[in-house]
C-alpha cells in the first residue's frame, strides 16, 4: 500500500474478529504489504463474512468492502 509508515500494521476486521499483520516492503518503489499463505483462516473469515469486511492499516483512513462474491473467488483461485 502506497504511503504506508514502515512500521505500520494491516488488520481485518470481519464478523467473526479481527488479525493484524505487520507490513513489509514489497517492492523498492515503496510499496508496502502482507502476504499471507493461502491456509490462512482468516481468509475463510473474510469469504463468509455475514456482512462488510474492513482493511485498516495504521494512520490510514479504514476501508469497508461489502462482501462481493468476487472476493471468495479470489480466495479460492489462491488455493488451487
Amino acid at each position: 500500500m502506497p504511503g504506508a509508515p514502515a512500521a505500520a500494521q494491516v488488520t481485518v476486521r470481519t464478523s467473526f474478529g479481527a488479525a493484524s499483520w505487520p507490513m513489509q516492503p514489497l517492492s523498492p518503489g515503496g510499496a508496502f504489504g502482507t502476504i499471507r499463505p493461502a491456509s490462512d483462516p482468516v481468509l475463510d473469515q473474510i469469504a463468509f463474512s455475514r456482512g462488510r469486511f474492513m482493511v485498516q492499516v495504521s494512520g490510514m483512513a479504514p476501508l469497508v468492502l461489502p462482501p462481493w462474491a468476487e472476493v471468495t473467488r479470489v480466495i479460492e483461485d489462491c488455493r488451487d
